[in-house]
């Protein structure tokens, strides 16, 4: 099967400004890739190509085995910008009726779409009124028209309670389950950690980390923290066994080790049977990860 996005050595310039640099990537039907970097690193750069708002100067860019911007390929991509623009004057509902309209689809199916982003009991009431949580949702139900191919989300959860972001990544799931490839730009890295497939890190317009959470963990060995809870009355012989550890004023102690080194820690640590009361072994954070590949290329 052919991808759903295929990416081969893009490259962009503007003036003196190399955006993109050599970039290269595939994107599989269903599968959901977290699109991370600093500003300027290339991201937006990368999403209006895709979706055939500029061209690219070298490389080669396939979108659902079409060209970026050609009809073939614009009925089968759906975009969600950050910052959200509707008439205020409208209704949620005559929003997206309007929007099933210009995509040939039956108006009829804007309550559905409504209905499916938690919008349902507001669907005629005026955008105006809206919150931007609300707008975000209105511009979620748009991009869902025609059962897109890819999605590709800026900054989608802009706006969104707790609550909301978590059906709205319970939607992206269902989506990926019917096959629709999803490329996400956020800075909130803790959303993305668990709800995508893989990772894609750009900074100064270069690819320089592509992979699952557990490969990039691998690649980057950065070092484990476990926190270990003595039993009543075990403190000082557990910190007696860990000289090397520090202990913090909730009385855990903090070790740090290489992944390499876990396992024999971890052993070392459930030796002490009754003297240990809890153990919690911490890897590397999204968070970690990206600053680390980030700085290696001089962030």
């Amino acid at each position: 099967m052919t991808p759903t996005l295929t990416i081969s050595r893009l490259t962009k310039r503007f003036g003196e400004v190399e955006a993109l640099k050599d970039v290269s990537l595939v994107l599989e039907a269903g599968r959901r890739a977290a699109l991370l970097g600093h500003n300027g690193a290339g991201k937006s750069t990368m999403m209006k190509i895709i979706l055939g708002l500029i061209s690219h100067d070298g490389g080669a860019v396939s979108v659902c085995g079409a060209a970026p911007g050609s009809p073939a390929a614009r009925g089968q991509v759906a975009y969600l910008p950050e910052n959200v623009a509707f008439h205020p004057a409208l209704t949620g509902e005559e929003q997206v009726r309007h929007y099933l309209s210009l995509r040939g689809e039956s108006p009829k199916q804007a309550m559905t779409l409504l209905a499916r982003v938690g919008l349902e009991k507001a669907a005629r009431r005026r955008i105006g009124t809206y919150s931007k949580g609300m707008r975000q949702r209105v511009g979620l139900a748009q991009t869902l028209i025609g059962r897109p191919r890819l999605l590709v989300l800026d900054e989608p959860t802009s706006g969104l309670d707790p609550v909301s972001r978590r059906d709205f990544y319970d939607l992206l799931d269902g989506l990926s389950a019917e096959g629709t490839a999803i490329l996400l730009s956020s800075h909130v890295l803790t959303e993305v950690e668990a709800r995508t497939d893989s990772i894609l890190i750009l900074s100064g317009g270069a690819l320089v980390a592509e992979g699952t959470l557990a490969e990039l963990r691998a690649r980057a060995a950065l070092p484990v923290a476990l926190l270990a809870r003595p039993a009543e009355g075990h403190a000082p012989a557990l910190a007696a066994a860990f000289p090397e550890a520090s202990t913090g004023p909730d009385g855990l102690l903090r070790l740090s080790c290489a992944q390499a080194e876990k396992l024999p820690l971890l052993a070392r640590l459930t030796a002490l049977g009754g003297a240990l009361a809890d153990l919690e072994v911490i890897p590397p954070s999204l968070e970690d990860i990206y600053s680390h590949f980030s700085r290696r290329d001089g962030q």
